[in-house]
Formats: structure tokens, C-alpha cells, sequence
């Protein structure tokens, strides 16, 4: 990976991290511990703030990452192949900490999450 690309790729890491910093903000191992409990709710259908398609390509991303097929392999074209592992990584990791924090923050306030566009009775 160039050096661009790792100072792209270390921006948008600190950026996800920022993102956790914040006076009033869930931190990030309170965001990582969430995670499993986001994704019951979701599946359960108690928390709507994560809509299932977003959850379906978390699950396809993973997949995508440890899988050892892939759209660029590493033994072909190593570092375009892990340059193409590593956005994936970086998408996966910003909606999990976006998304983790807006969880605990959903459940320190007990109040339903609306998404725009839903209709609210």
C-alpha cells in the first residue's frame, strides 16, 4: 500500500475513532460490547435504528474479508488485493461505531428510533 493510501486509510481510521471521543459520546469498548446486543435487537425487531439491508451487507462484508475467494486475491495482486480487503474493513468498522453509538444511545434513553421516511403511529 502506498503512502497515500495509508495516510487515507489512517484518516478514516482516526475519524471512526473520533467519533467516540466526544464529552457525552459512548466509547468505543462500550460501543464493541453493544454490538452483540444491537444486532438481537435488530433481529428481534425492538430497535429499528439499523435497518435490516445495512445488517445484511455487514454480514456480506464479513464474509467478503475472511473469505478466501475474492473480487482482487492477495496472491495475484497483493497490494491492490489488500487494499480492497482493507476498505471493506474500514466501511465495516465506520457503520459498526456509527451505528454501536447510536445503539447505547437509543437504550440509555429508552425511546424508539425513527428512521426517516418511517411512518410513526
Amino acid at each position: 500500500m502506498n503512502s497515500r493510501r495509508r495516510a487515507e486509510a489512517a484518516g478514516q481510521a482516526w475519524h471512526i475513532y473520533s467519533q467516540t471521543l466526544g464529552p457525552d459520546t459512548p466509547g468505543l469498548m462500550t460501543r464493541m460490547r453493544a454490538v452483540p446486543r444491537m444486532i438481537k435487537a435488530v433481529l428481534r425487531g425492538e430497535y429499528k435504528g439499523l435497518p435490516y439491508r445495512t445488517l445484511g451487507l455487514l454480514a456480506v462484508g464479513l464474509v467478503y474479508i475472511l473469505s478466501p475467494l475474492d473480487v482482487i486475491p492477495e496472491i495475484l495482486v497483493p497490494l491492490v488485493g489488500f487494499t480492497d480487503d482493507m476498505g471493506v474493513a474500514l466501511w465495516l468498522a465506520a457503520v459498526l461505531v456509527k451505528a454501536a453509538g447510536d445503539y447505547v444511545e437509543w437504550e440509555r434513553g429508552g425511546r424508539p428510533t425513527v428512521i426517516v421516511g418511517d411512518v410513526v403511529d
